[in-house]
């Protein structure tokens, strides 16, 4: 008998954006480092620079996504 659900497959651009750490929790980087970077400051753009954790009322729908991680 066929399988009803199919198999579930990984979404590639979810998987480059995110990143699972060992513990289970989601990293994601900080959005406003692309491009307008003159008038932001220094210490703005370094603290931009680093990874922030998923918000939890995102994390059910990113990890239905990475099904694998």
């Amino acid at each position: 008998m066929p399988r009803v659900g199919g198999k579930a497959k990984t979404r590639k651009a979810v998987a480059k954006r995110f990143k699972v750490t060992g513990t289970g929790k989601i990293l994601r980087r900080k959005q406003g480092k692309r491009h307008l970077l003159q008038c932001k400051n220094r210490k703005r753009k370094r603290f931009l620079g680093k990874a922030a954790l998923v918000s939890a009322a995102d994390i059910k729908r990113v990890k239905e996504s990475l099904p694998f991680h």
